[in-house]
């Protein structure tokens, strides 16, 4: 009888088809045009080498199978620099954009080196692409593997977490300076960071030039394998991959997830006026979506649409995602305008698009957290609704609606219970569950949550476009004096309302995302599109951590409580039927006076009683039922506790309007609610208590 063995952990990286493949006598480069007549490789000895050191033709005949030109080059291996060169047609009426000259970086590259070069000639000369071995030691690395349900996104900036001088650290705005703020993250109780994009993006302007306005934020993509050459701290070519692995693996040995925004829906070649940089100057009918032949179709705002339903198109996307997945151990994606991926080759939202479901049931991709932001910029909105049970999605309604609901709109305490119970109202008639529903109140795109709470009006004259930029609608207010202020009345209510927005988040059923610094209400003065902004208007104030020390242990105790409170994370929706074992309701809704709630009244206050999940759904009885007090009057209010819970043994875990350290009880030891179950909340302020464990 044959005995099983143990084996190693097995290493395994992920070979695309096309790009540079390294074999032990040379390097394959393979590449894909069908309209092509012509194709070089250029191969370059140093990244600031103006001319290739050689020159070598495709042979149409013998190095071209089908519409892949591919061919072995012997003796050089990786780190060698190379770009292609693609003769063709001049047609843009018919969609070709052939330009012999230009020097075009291959749509496959796992690294680029350098940066633009100043052209006296006309020739734009982009970043070389780099050869790269993806050989690695991962000592055993593997994905974490955390449910949906029990996560806490945490969304940041690579290079903002730790390039402002406050950081004090020894690889400032790098991959390596992540690794020196994890015991932060691990404090603060997060559970995945959702990194804004790391693929590639041009750093200056394409004729070498340095930019008015950067692009900070990354959403402008030229290589969607290769991360990030300007967040490498190391200057070598291709240090960024190691680099970049070596963040992954250190974040995963501290039990932390990385999810990668990618932005599979244009690039930064813009529209007909921009330049040929790579994808234009190999298959541009295939890789945009056209109008009329020369014209960019613009779903994106940023010029240009990728055709991700074309089956090359969406073929590169596949690759893409299983090469962060097998080669960086990434954990999952969010996808950035993903509305886009709904669309067909002529632009028309269609039902099941073929990309949507092939991410949705590419086995390589099982285990990876898939995350959808479901809108474009051309008019789609897809919230609820957006591919299979498999996505999940950046809940847009849940951010508009507690905004409103705490800003003191009328007509919102409805929407307000909806959120907090999961969003049902948009996931539960597709099979989905409450984890589809990724809530957050702020994110990149928008005010701080101290600027929400701080400012009425965007504030974004430093970027440039006369206040013209961002959005207009953003539900915020500043109750009474528009920005900083020493004024006493109007910053308690500003801390009051941080708390009650933070608290509301963390208590939806659903899955939350916290920006990086609202823990520590990090500001941007107002700007609410700080896309420009490489500056302290961005970066992370580390100050702020020692500053607002109360705020960050606020937040740490409700990440704390989430995270130990199967009763805020249920993997199925609240019912209001009873509990199985128990005569109490899953969720009750109450009116301040203790009475069932009407949902017609008009002041926006309530009670909510949510039960502990039933044995079977926590088998080690860590559930606690929760009371939830919530009055975003501008009113102090008397609240009744409910018949509910007055033969339960409450205790105060929170209470927004105190100072601290009595506004939170991490240890669920506060003091107990007045023996007449009597309580008075002041004006936009909430409370919460929990039952203790011997009354469950």
């Amino acid at each position: 009888m044959l005995m099983r063995q143990p084996c190693p952990p097995l290493q395994f990286s992920y070979h695309a088809p096309f790009g540079a493949t390294v074999h032990e006598t040379g390097v394959q480069f393979s590449v894909f045009s069908r309209s092509a007549t012509a194709m070089r490789l250029l191969l370059y000895n140093h990244i600031d080498d103006r001319e290739p050191a050689e020159s070598i033709d495709f042979d149409r005949d013998n190095d071209r199978w089908g519409d892949v030109w591919s061919l072995v080059v012997p003796g050089i291996g990786p780190g060698q620099l190379y770009q292609f060169q693609a003769s063709g047609p001049w047609a843009p009426e018919q969609g070709h954009r052939f330009d012999s000259a230009a020097r075009l970086i291959d749509p496959y590259a796992d690294a680029l080196a350098g940066t633009y070069q100043k052209s006296t000639d006309g020739v734009i000369r982009p970043p070389r692409c780099v050869v790269v071995d993806h050989e690695f030691d991962w000592e055993g690395d593997r994905h974490v593997r955390r449910p949906l349900s029990e996560s806490v996104i945490y969304e940041m900036h690579v290079r903002g977490f730790t390039q402002s001088r406050s950081a004090d650290s020894t690889a400032p705005g790098s991959y390596l300076g992540v690794i020196e703020k994890i015991p932060y993250l691990k404090s603060l109780g997060v559970t995945a960071v959702e990194l804004m994009p790391v693929h590639e993006f041009p750093i200056r302007g394409i004729h070498g030039e340095r930019l008015r306005r950067p692009n900070y934020w990354g959403y402008d993509p030229m290589a969607f394998f290769a991360p990030h050459r300007g967040y490498a701290h190391g200057t070598s070519p291709g240090a960024q991959v190691n680099e970049f692995k070596t963040m992954i693996k250190a974040l995963h040995a501290a039990g932390i997830e990385v999810i990668l925004d990618v932005v599979f829906n244009h690039t930064c070649e813009g529209n007909e006026n921009g330049p040929t940089l790579s994808f234009k100057g190999l298959e541009n009918q295939v890789y945009y979506i056209l109008s009329e032949g020369r014209h960019y179709s613009n779903y994106s705002g940023c010029g240009n649409t990728v055709n991700g339903n074309h089956p090359v198109v969406r073929e590169m996307i596949f690759h893409c995602l299983r090469s962060w997945v097998h080669n960086y151990h990434i954990d999952g994606f969010r996808f950035d305008l993903a509305s886009i991926l709904s669309r067909d080759r002529g632009g028309n939202l269609v039902p099941n698009p073929p990309i949507v479901e092939l991410i949705g049931e590419d086995p390589l991709l099982s285990d990876t957290k898939i995350i959808a932001e479901a809108w474009d910029a051309a008019g789609a909105y897809q919230v609820g609704s957006f591919g299979t049970p498999r996505w999940a999605e950046w809940n847009g309604r849940y951010r508009d609606d507690v905004r409103a609901f705490w800003r003191g709109d009328g007509g919102t305490l409805g929407a307000l219970a909806t959120r907090l119970a999961g969003s049902s109202d948009l996931y539960h008639h597709s099979g989905r569950m409450p984890a589809s529903s990724i809530n957050f109140i702020t994110s990149h795109d928008g005010f701080t949550l101290n600027d929400l709470v701080s400012y009425k009006e965007k504030h974004n004259l430093a970027n440039g476009e006369e206040n013209r930029d961002g959005d207009n609608h953003n539900i915020s207010d500043n109750y009474g004096v528009e920005g900083t202020t020493r004024r006493k009345v109007v910053n308690e209510v500003r801390t009051r309302q941080i708390k009650n927005m933070l608290t509301t988040l963390m208590l939806s059923q659903g899955v939350p995302m916290l920006v990086s610094g609202d823990e520590v209400r990090r500001t941007q003065r107002g700007n609410n599109n700080a896309y420009c902004q490489d500056n302290d208007t961005s970066w992370f104030d580390w100050k702020l951590v020692n500053k607002n020390a109360d705020m960050f242990r606020f937040t740490q105790s409700l990440i704390q409580f989430r995270r130990s409170q199967p009763t805020v994370r249920r993997t199925a929706f609240l019912t209001g039927q009873p509990i199985e074992g128990r005569a109490v309701p899953d969720v009750c809704w109450y009116a301040p006076d203790g009475n069932p709630l009407d949902w017609g009244q008009g002041e926006l206050a309530m009670t909510v009683f949510i039960a502990a999940p039933p044995r079977i759904d926590d088998p080690e009885g860590l559930g606690r039922d929760i009371l939830m007090l919530f009055n975003s009057t501008g009113s102090p209010m008397q609240y009744v506790l409910p018949a509910v819970g007055t033969s339960l043994n409450w205790t105060t875990f929170l209470n927004t309007a105190a100072e601290s350290p009595h506004d939170i009880f991490p240890l669920l030891n506060g003091p107990k609610p007045p023996k007449n179950h009597t309580i008075k909340l002041v004006p936009h302020s909430m409370r919460v208590y929990v039952s203790e464990p011997s009354a469950i």
